[in-house]
């Protein structure tokens, strides 16, 4: 079976984003780091690092490579988690360590990667087969920053 790894191509500090993210996000953890010896497009020998981490349940490799793109919204990290204390308790972890707040839930860290910090629910409430009540909870939840759950159930529930 094969495995699949999301990729992270930090210019700088990685170890260090990957340490914030496993204090942060429950059931994570930190596995082997890896500096290559060999001179590499990026730099000299020791300049490129890999850090491998698991965020949850989903295998990551965090590389400190030197710069070259940027992170954008085309590739987002989702944190569904059960709780409003959960929620608001990873998205002020994130603020608190230079994090900027967007719409729906969407935050960017301080090295540029987009998290969605969203409860669980959310996904199975928009694909409710009651496309109104799916429809409220979408409008509701579109006029969010930070996601309030008691919001979007009083949304379904009408």
């Amino acid at each position: 079976m094969p495995k699949v790894v999301s990729n992270l191509w930090f210019a700088e500090q990685a170890r260090e984003a990957v340490e914030f993210y496993v204090s942060v996000i429950p059931d994570s953890r930190i596995g082997s780091t890896t500096i290559l010896p060999a001179e590499t497009p990026s730099g000299p020998p020791g300049s490129v690092e890999l850090v491998e981490f698991t965020l949850g349940d989903q295998a990551f490799l965090a590389m400190k490579a030197g710069p070259l793109d940027s992170f954008n919204h085309s590739f987002s990290i989702a944190v569904l988690l059960d709780s409003q204390a959960e929620i608001d308790r990873i998205w002020d972890a994130f603020l608190a360590n230079g994090g900027t707040p967007e719409a729906c839930g969407w935050l960017k860290d301080r090295w540029g990667l987009s998290w969605q910090i969203v409860p669980r629910k959310l996904g199975e409430m928009i694909a409710n087969s009651d496309r109104e009540r799916a429809k409220r909870v979408t409008e509701v939840m579109l006029g969010m920053v930070k996601i309030d759950l008691a919001a979007l159930e009083k949304a379904f529930k009408g």
